[in-house]
């Protein structure tokens, strides 16, 4: 099962975050821009994090914020947002994060088949730092997708 598509829409390179709320404050916003959600999807993984904490930041320097399925989302969808500088997001091992990536998804099933799909992307110890570094929003592309296809 393949990612959710990620349109140029979708992501934003070095932007600015003054902290963890910011950064996933533009997750979602690219999501909403993509048109996989409404505007508001963004505070629902705020409020995710807010209420279980900061097991959302799975690797080094890269967080995952998502929220349940919900009437915000309108379908399943993928956005990647790299920061100027890193922020903290509070978790003992894996802070600061300098990529963030936003996951809306329209069913339960979704949740789980993305989640495993990123966690092969990310199982390749250099696609953070290679995303991080990333000059522009086709390079951001290029290594997800090349890094999902070496997955399978």
């Amino acid at each position: 099962m393949p990612l959710p598509p990620l349109p140029d829409s979708a992501v934003t390179v070095g932007a600015h975050a003054s902290d963890w709320r910011d950064a996933v404050e533009l997750a979602g916003e690219a999501l909403a821009r993509s048109g996989a959600t409404e505007q508001g999807y963004g505070a629902r993984m705020i409020q995710v994090i807010e209420e279980f904490g900061a097991y959302i930041v799975i690797a080094p320097g890269l967080a995952l914020a998502h929220a349940r399925p919900g009437p915000d989302v309108h379908h399943d969808g993928l956005s990647v947002v790299t920061l100027d500088e890193p922020v903290v997001f509070g978790h003992p091992h894996n802070d600061p994060v300098s990529v963030v990536i936003g996951l809306a998804v329209s069913t339960p099933e979704g949740h789980v088949r993305s989640v495993a799909e990123l966690a092969n992307v990310f199982n390749d110890p250099e696609a953070i730092p290679a995303l991080a570094a990333a000059p522009d929003v086709a390079e951001v592309q290029r290594i997800l997708t090349l890094t999902e296809g070496a997955a399978r």
